[in-house]
């Protein structure tokens, strides 16, 4: 399937109540340049946000090796049922002082699954995830499901039910940079 492989859509940055919208990752025909900038809707915001898509290239080495490779995604990129994709998601403040309680939600973009236990994020970093459209967020989402015999039984949810995942940060320090990244697969 061809198909741009950044979407824009929606997303929260909470940094003392000042919302943002970013560029989202997707499978869609709206996006253009390889990366995603955040837009505050307030020009003073000290936090510049980035959104970057790589898909997973197995290649082999010069022994004939097989190996898996990253590849940044440019313009009209081409992905497939099974492709793996990598987002790199970098908030940079730029300002001189820290700021205070950083949400950041990012969705699944539709025809894609959550890769599970694919974040890599700061240590002081609450990860949390959502399976209701981003309307709650909690450690450990689950389900309910109907058993055979009727009655209905809480379950782990399954990787192709999160809609969302979201990252919170006691602190960013002035004039550093957050890097997390995560995995998503296209159904």
């Amino acid at each position: 399937m061809k198909a741009n492989v950044l979407r824009k859509t929606c997303s929260y940055l909470l940094v003392a109540a000042i919302p943002l919208i970013s560029q989202m990752p997707g499978v869609a025909d709206l996006w253009q340049p390889t990366s995603a900038v955040a837009q505050n809707v307030n020009k003073k915001s000290a936090l510049q946000l980035r959104l970057n898509a790589e898909k997973q290239i197995v290649a082999q080495d010069q022994q004939g090796k097989q190996t898996k490779v990253w590849q940044p995604l440019k313009g009209q990129a081409v992905v497939q049922p099974g492709d793996v994709l990598r987002y790199t998601l970098t908030g940079e403040n730029t300002s001189d002082r820290p700021i205070k309680n950083v949400t950041i939600n990012q969705p699944i973009p539709q025809g894609m699954v959550y890769v599970m236990k694919s974040i890599t994020a700061p240590d002081d970093t609450k990860i949390t995830y959502s399976v209701d459209g981003g309307r709650s967020f909690t450690e450990n989402p689950t389900v309910q499901v109907r058993l055979p015999n009727g009655q209905v039984e809480t379950r782990p949810a399954p990787a192709s039910a999160y809609t969302h995942l979201q990252f919170k940060l006691p602190e960013l320090g002035a004039k550093t940079t957050l890097k997390a990244t995560y995995k998503t697969q296209v159904r």
